[in-house]
C-alpha cells in the first residue's frame, strides 16, 4: 500500500488555523526532540521545577474509586482543603460552591473567559503576559488589549473602554517574577469596581514568593468575590506540572457557568490524584516548601550573576525565572534563542513569546538544572551577546 497521502478536504476554522502556537511549549518539544536524539541541552527554558517528590502510593486509597469519575466541581474533600488553605491568605472560599477543580490551571482560565466574553469584548493583558493569555482571549472571540511592559499600573485606567470586560493580573509574573504592591493591587481593584470589570488573578507561582517580598492574595481585596477570579495549580506549586491539577475561585454565579464548560469539555479532574492530593495535601507540602526555597534562593544568585556581566533583567523576586535584556546585541529574541540553542546547546524562550514590547529580552528558567549547569548556560547568554553586539 502507497504511504502517500492525498491532500485532505479537511478545512480548518480561520480562528484556530490564526492562533499562534505556544512558543515556550515548542521550543521544549525541539528540547525533547534533541535530547532523544543524544543531544546534552542544557535546558532553561522549561516553565517548572523539578523536585524530589516520594513516589505516589495508591493503595491505602483502594476503597474511593480510584478508576471512576468523580464530582465535576472538583473532588469535595479536595475543595474543602483548598477552601482551608486559601483561609489562611485571607480568601474566605466556600469549598461548596466557589471553587472548581479541573485539569490545570491553564484551562481554568480559558472556560473563565468563556464564560465572560461577548464576540469583540476586550480584555487588558500587561506585557510581559504569560504567553496563552492573548491566544486565549482571541479563542473566546473577544480582543486582547495588550499594555506595554513600561507602563505602570497605575496607567491601567486609560486602556479600558466600553468594551472592556476584564482585567489580567499575574502576580507573581511569569516570566519576570516580579510580585506587586499592596498598592497596586487596590488600584485595579477600585478600578474594576468603578468601570464594572473582572480582575482575572492568576497567582500560580504563589508559594514561588520569598519569604522577604509581602505578597498578597487579589482575593484578599475583594472577600466577598464581587469581581475577582482567582486561578492557581496544584502542579506548579506541588511539583506534579504532569498531573494537570488547577482550580479557580470566584463568585457561585461564575462558578455555576464555569461549571457548565468542565462539564462539557473535561468531565472532572483526574479522580485518582484528587485523592492523592486531597490525602496528603500538606505532606507534599512539607516536601516541596524547602525545595521552593532552594530554587528561588538559586534564582537570586544567577539575578547576581547576570548582574555581575551586564545583563539587566525585569524587577522581580519570586518564581524560578528572569527576564533578562540582550542588550547591546543585534538579534532579535527569536534570532537570539535559536543560535542559542543550535551553536551553545542551550535552550531559553525568544521574549517576544511575551509581548511586543519584550522582544529584546529572553527568559530564562532556572528550576529544572543544577547550579552548575545554569553557570554554563549564563556563560553562553553573555557570549552570544557580546558576539552578536554592533
Amino acid at each position: 500500500m502507497s504511504s502517500v497521502r492525498t491532500e485532505s478536504p479537511i478545512r480548518p476554522s480561520s480562528l484556530v488555523d490564526s492562533t499562534a502556537q505556544a512558543l515556550s511549549i515548542k521550543y521544549n518539544n525541539l528540547v525533547y526532540e534533541l535530547s532523544a536524539a543524544g543531544r546534552d541541552i542544557i535546558t532553561l527554558s522549561l516553565g517548572e521545577a523539578f523536585f524530589g517528590l516520594p513516589l505516589p502510593r495508591f493503595d491505602d486509597l483502594a476503597a474511593h474509586g480510584l478508576h471512576h469519575y468523580s464530582h465535576s466541581r472538583g473532588l469535595p474533600e479536595l475543595r474543602q482543603r483548598l477552601a482551608g488553605y486559601w483561609a489562611d491568605f485571607d480568601v474566605p472560599v466556600d469549598p461548596d460552591t466557589e471553587i472548581v477543580v479541573t485539569a490545570g490551571s491553564k484551562v481554568a482560565i480559558y472556560m473563565v473567559l468563556l464564560a465572560l466574553l461577548e464576540p469583540g469584548d476586550e480584555v487588558i493583558v500587561p506585557e510581559p503576559f504569560w504567553l496563552s493569555y492573548p491566544e486565549q482571549v482571541r479563542l473566546c472571540r473577544g480582543v486582547p488589549v495588550m499594555v506595554p511592559h513600561d507602563v505602570s499600573v497605575f496607567d491601567l485606567a486609560r486602556y479600558v473602554t466600553p468594551r472592556t470586560r476584564a482585567i489580567v493580573i499575574n502576580n507573581p509574573n511569569n516570566p519576570s517574577g516580579r510580585v506587586h504592591t499592596d498598592a497596586e493591587l487596590e488600584f485595579v481593584h477600585d478600578l474594576a469596581d468603578a468601570r464594572g470589570l473582572v480582575v482575572i488573578a492568576d497567582e500560580a507561582y504563589h508559594e514561588f514568593v520569598p519569604p522577604e517580598t509581602p505578597f498578597r492574595a487579589c482575593g484578599s481585596f475583594d472577600p466577598e468575590l464581587r469581581h475577582t477570579v482567582t486561578i492557581n495549580s496544584m502542579s506548579k506549586n506541588y511539583g506534579v506540572s504532569g498531573w494537570r491539577i488547577g482550580y479557580l475561585i470566584a463568585h457561585r454565579t461564575l462558578i455555576d457557568q464555569v461549571l457548565k464548560i468542565n462539564q462539557h469539555l473535561i468531565t472532572c479532574a483526574p479522580t485518582i490524584l484528587s485523592w492523592y492530593l486531597a490525602e496528603h495535601f500538606d505532606d507534599i507540602l512539607a516536601v516541596t516548601r524547602p525545595q521552593i526555597r532552594r530554587v528561588v534562593d538559586l534564582r537570586r544568585e544567577v539575578a547576581g550573576q547576570l548582574a555581575d556581566i551586564g545583563i539587566e533583567t525585569l524587577p522581580g523576586s519570586a518564581t524560578f525565572y528572569l527576564f533578562a535584556s540582550l542588550g547591546r546585541s543585534t538579534l532579535d529574541s527569536m534570532e537570539f534563542a535559536t543560535r542559542l540553542l543550535r551553536e551553545s546547546s542551550v535552550s531559553v524562550v525568544a521574549g517576544i513569546a511575551y509581548g511586543d514590547s519584550c522582544d529584546r529580552h529572553i527568559r530564562v528558567s532556572v528550576g529544572t538544572e543544577s547550579p552548575y549547569r545554569v553557570a554554563r548556560g549564563i556563560a553562553a547568554i553573555r557570549d552570544l551577546i557580546d558576539a552578536t553586539s554592533s
